[in-house]
């Protein structure tokens, strides 16, 4: 382990060295590694890094050790990952970052880790998240919580926590995330990393994200490099490519042409967003107009409602995870066991359950407010979160569930507004905020634009290349 008590990484001179997941296939090409030493670097940094940030859900690594020995045709073949542990791999449990049940081995992969398999990419294993993903950092009450390896005092954000903290740290190059919330961006913001939410349905989701009424959650992957996201879209699409979307296909460079930006630095409430978080805003919008873009300000385009919507949809959720809970995962679910969050959330939904049918409405319409945002701009600026990155127990559902909530709601109050419509947004490491911790800045695009997304994200990280936890 390396770094200072405070900042901890598990990069070094072995197989993985300081590579992307693109360079590493690069390296398994020329030979210079195997995928059996790709895999046995991984799992030992893994076992380095997972006691001090605490991302590690489940394990396979004896048999993704096995895995590694047999041939695979797939683009990423030998480069080591994870999957979140809301999406099953096939003898893992999945459990959902909570204690009310006790989740047995799946008997088949969900549809993200087919896609990982049919990309070559080896699963060690699960990582952790925040009970159901309905909060923003994992720290469940009696466990350790999920730590960002930029700073083992604050949290790695959530709900894709333990994948981003892995990255973050070294461990693996690439892992999955999904993203109902904000739950790909918020923990690429806090960790540094590149995040894209990809359009609706561009990357199959498990059929429980299916189901849902309004189809909030994207999935995708955490990484370090705008290339290896760019890589991983379009291996994803040659394994599935939905027809109704425009094809993303290789992106390797910036776009040539220029955009018009619309720079928001407001939320929908009113929130507070730290002075830091808008500098850092208006700073990324300067340095898109210094490559050539036009920025000008602008509303962020949602309707008044979508904020009390969007809670009243979550509490639903949350109310339907605990109704269900033993038709889902079998009579020993245990909804009392559940924390004060996921509680609090799910009284909220039985209070207001007459709000959502029209609150579902209006959501499902909310897309009409990015679209003529969309008819005069060609990319969104804003914030990913409110603030910089909050000290472990800021965010802990030990606390009520009203302290909780609404610190929830001042933080992440930008990325919701792309879950609701469907359009994609990426978060970018640009900034870096008084305490030494990354400050993301987001962006996104109309339905479908992700190569727009990429094209200008390649562009940003050539100019301002983005800070390195081993520097």
């Amino acid at each position: 382990m390396s770094g200072t008590p405070e900042r901890v990484h598990a990069f070094g001179d072995d197989a993985l060295g300081d590579h992307d997941a693109v360079g590493l296939v690069e390296e398994l090409r020329a030979g210079r590694v195997s995928r059996g030493e790709l895999v046995a670097a991984a799992v030992e940094r893994t076992r380095r890094l997972d006691p001090v940030v605490g991302g590690l859900a489940a394990e396979r690594f004896d048999v993704a050790a096995q895995e590694s020995h047999k041939p695979h045709a797939g683009y990423f073949a030998g480069v080591p990952s994870f999957v979140k542990d809301n999406s099953d791999v096939l003898g893992l449990p999945t459990q959902h970052g909570t204690r009310a049940f006790e989740a047995v081995p799946a008997v088949a992969d969900g549809d993200v880790a087919r896609v990982f398999g049919l990309l070559g990419l080896t699963v060690l294993g699960k990582t952790r998240l925040s009970e159901y993903g309905l909060s923003a950092s994992a720290e469940p009450v009696g466990e350790p919580p999920v730590r960002t390896p930029w700073h083992t005092a604050h949290t790695a954000g959530a709900s894709s926590s333990g994948s981003a903290a892995f990255v973050a740290g070294g461990a693996v190059p690439l892992a999955h995330a999904n993203d109902g919330g904000g739950s790909i961006r918020i923990p690429a913001a806090v960790n540094g990393l590149v995040g894209l939410k990809p359009t609706r349905g561009r990357v199959p989701s498990d059929r429980m994200n299916r189901e849902m009424p309004v189809k909030i959650v994207a999935d995708g992957v955490v990484s370090r490099s705008v290339r290896d996201t760019a890589a991983f879209l379009r291996e994803a699409e040659r394994a599935y490519h939905d027809p109704g979307l425009p094809p993303v296909g290789d992106v390797t460079r910036p776009g040539r042409k220029r955009l018009r930006v619309a720079l928001v630095t407001q939320t929908l409430t009113g929130a507070p967003v730290a002075p830091e978080v808008v500098a850092a805003t208006e700073d990324a919008g300067r340095l898109l107009e210094s490559l050539g873009h036009h920025v000008e300000p602008a509303s962020l385009p949602a309707p008044a409602s979508l904020a009390e919507d969007f809670l009243d949809y979550w509490a639903f959720l949350a109310m339907a995870i605990s109704a269900g809970g033993r038709r889902t995962w079998g009579r020993g679910y245990d909804r009392s066991r559940n924390d004060a969050l996921t509680r609090g959330l799910a009284a909220r939904g039985r209070s207001r359950l007459w709000r959502v049918p029209q609150a579902i409405v209006r959501l499902q319409r909310s897309h009409r407010h990015t679209a003529r945002l969309y008819a005069d701009h060609d990319v969104l600026l804003c914030p990913t979160v409110a603030g910089p990155t909050p000290e472990i127990g800021w965010l802990s559902p030990a606390q009520p569930y009203e302290t909780v909530i609404e610190r929830l709601l001042d933080w992440v109050a930008f990325t919701p507004v792309q879950n609701v419509t469907g359009d994609p947004a990426v978060s970018l490491p640009l900034a870096t905020s008084a305490a030494g911790l990354p400050l993301g800045v987001q962006l996104s695009a109309a339905r479908g634009r992700d190569r727009r997304l990429l094209e200008v994200a390649y562009e940003v990280e050539a100019a301002r290349p983005f800070a390195r936890i081993q520097d």
